[in-house]
């Protein structure tokens, strides 16, 4: 799991992830949305 700032607003799971906030994610969607810019990766928080 890794955690990620959503750069825009997105379902995942059934769940609803805003624009700007942290959230942790298992680790291959994380380096998909990081790479395609929906996301970028948290930094300590």
């Amino acid at each position: 799991m890794r955690k990620i700032k959503m750069n825009v607003q997105t379902m995942y799971h059934g769940d609803l992830l805003r624009a700007g906030k942290v959230y942790q994610v298992e680790d291959s969607t994380a380096e998909r949305w990081i790479k395609s810019k929906i996301a970028e990766k948290a930094e300590n928080e």
